[in-house]
C-alpha cells in the first residue's frame, strides 16, 4: 500500500541549504503507519476545527524522532476550474528529525486530499514544533462554497512561529496547548471524503500527538 512503500526522494529543490542548515540532500522516507503504536504522552487539539469528515488514522514519528518541519497540500484559488469549487487546505506533512539531524527524516501525513499541490518545507531553525493553530472559515450554509481548514501555524521549541502557505479565508482562533517535554511527534486528520461533484472541503480538523524524549 501507498502508506506502508518508503520513499527515498532529494528534495534538490525543496530542501537548500538555506532551509536546513549545511544539509541539501536529506533522504526522507514516508513512515505511514509503521510506528503507530509509538506511546505519547498527550494530544493537542483546538477548538475551531469544522464539522464535515471523519477522523483518520494516525501516524506517527518513529521513537526519538520529532517533527521539526512541514509542507502542506493546497488548492490554489479556483475560477473555472472544478467548477469553482475551493478546498484550501487538504493536508499536512510533517518532516520527522532526530537530535537535530536533518540528513535522515521521515514523513508523516494521515489522510489527506485530492486536490492541490504540496508548498515548499518550512522548518524550525532548531528544536521541534510544540503547538498550533488553524484558520477556519466557518461552514457556509446551503448555498456556500466551504473550504473549512485554510492555513495553519505552528511555534516551536525555539521559539519562532512558522505560518504555512495556505488559503486567507476563515480566522485563527486559539493556540493549542504545548507539548511539555519533546515535541510533536504525530499526526491524524479529519477529512471530508470526495463528494463527486458536489461541495468539497476536504481538511476540517487536525489533532498532534506529543512524545517525549527516551519514552512516554
Amino acid at each position: 500500500m501507498a502508506f506502508t512503500r518508503v520513499l527515498a526522494l532529494c528534495f534538490l529543490a525543496l530542501v537548500g541549504s538555506a532551509q536546513c542548515g549545511s544539509v541539501k540532500n536529506p533522504f526522507v522516507i514516508r513512515s505511514g503507519t509503521s510506528f503507530a503504536s509509538r506511546p505519547y504522552s498527550s494530544l493537542l487539539t483546538v477548538p475551531n476545527g469544522e464539522q464535515f469528515g471523519l477522523w483518520t488514522w494516525p501516524e506517527m514519528c518513529p521513537d526519538n524522532f520529532f517533527a521539526v518541519g512541514f509542507s502542506l497540500r493546497v488548492m490554489s484559488l479556483q475560477w473555472e476550474s472544478y467548477g469553482g469549487d475551493d478546498t484550501a487546505l487538504n493536508g499536512i506533512r510533517l518532516f520527522c528529525g532526530q537530535n537535530g539531524d536533518r540528513s535522515f527524516l521521515y514523513t508523516v501525513e494521515s489522510n489527506t486530499g485530492y486536490f492541490g499541490e504540496w508548498t515548499d518545507p518550512q522548518w524550525c531553525p532548531s528544536g521541534t514544533l510544540v503547538s498550533f493553530q488553524l484558520r477556519v472559515e466557518t461552514h457556509r450554509g446551503m448555498f456556500g462554497d466551504d473550504t473549512a481548514v485554510n492555513n495553519i501555524r505552528f511555534r516551536c521549541s525555539s521559539n519562532p512561529t512558522l505560518e504555512g502557505q495556505g488559503m486567507p479565508w476563515g480566522d485563527y482562533s486559539h493556540w493549542s496547548p504545548e507539548c511539555s517535554e519533546g515535541g510533536i511527534c504525530g499526526i491524524e486528520t479529519k477529512m471530508e471524503p470526495y463528494q463527486g461533484g458536489l461541495d468539497d472541503s476536504a481538511l476540517n480538523d487536525v489533532r498532534f500527538h506529543c512524545c517525549s524524549r527516551g519514552g512516554q
